[in-house]
């Protein structure tokens, strides 16, 4: 028996096939040779679904993972056609539309952006997750380094390609243009989902150049579902200090 998987190990090695075949081979049971084999050989393919979304879920760069049950919707303000189940079905991916998520900060924009990578990356889309002045950054160290076309060989990798709290902070002038050379680069090629609390008419106070900003509000919105926010902060409305703040107020109104 030992001489056997042995065996079996090693032409899974030389064939490429997991681990897992081999010592799948010596507790799979079948009535004939053929289901044996059968069956043997679908274990192995749901065993490699399994380790790819886990590998791309663990190169997505997610800051936090969430369940859609998480979720609240009815804060929420969907386009006609879009809902949340469609998101989760991502349908905008396969008609090749991009996202803007816009609203106040602690509204949901970030989670909504995450579970819909999560479950991309459960359908065997690779997507990668950034903070705008997080890829911003990155692209000013890469230029300046001489890394930036290893960087852009790392992003498109993926077919999703999603930037969260854009326009929080001011960028960097070099790296501003170096974001716009490549959303320009993936245009109707990837989907970019970009969340942001800044109206588009405030887009050039973050990106300085107005013909620019203009040119990316055109490009991110030529195929675009654009969602609102208009919610409150939900992390404050959910916060124990402001859980403390209203049982203060309460005890001064009973103070009178």
């Amino acid at each position: 028996m030992a001489d056997y998987t042995e065996r079996i190990a090693a032409c899974c090695k030389q064939l490429r096939l997991s681990s897992n075949l081999a010592d799948r081979a010596m507790s799979q049971k079948g009535k004939t040779n053929q289901e044996y084999l059968c069956k043997l050989l679908e274990n192995e393919i749901e065993y490699r679904r399994k380790t790819r979304i886990i590998k791309l879920q663990n190169s997505a760069g997610f800051p936090k993972r969430y369940a859609p049950e998480q979720f609240r919707t009815d804060e929420v303000d969907f386009p006609d056609g879009v809902s949340f189940e469609s998101l989760m079905g991502l349908d905008f991916h396969r008609q090749g539309k991009n996202i803007i998520m816009y609203g106040g900060t602690g509204t949901g924009k970030t989670m909504l952006s995450i579970l819909v990578g999560i479950q991309a990356c459960k359908e065997g889309i690779p997507v990668r997750f950034y903070r705008t002045a997080g890829l911003i950054n990155l692209f000013t160290e890469s230029h300046q380094n001489g890394t930036l076309t290893a960087l852009k060989r790392k992003l498109n990798t993926a077919q999703i390609i999603i930037l969260d709290e854009f326009g929080y902070v001011p960028y960097d002038r070099t790296g501003s243009q170096l974001l716009f050379d490549y959303l320009s680069e993936i245009h109707e090629q990837k989907e970019v989902i970009l969340n942001t609390n800044l109206e588009f008419s405030q887009w050039v106070n973050v990106l300085y150049d107005k013909r620019m900003t203009t040119a990316l509000i055109g490009r991110l919105t030529h195929h675009v579902e654009l969602i609102l926010f208009p919610g409150g902060n939900n992390r404050l409305r959910e916060s124990s200090i402001n859980v403390g703040m209203s049982a203060s107020n309460d005890q001064e109104v009973a103070n009178g």
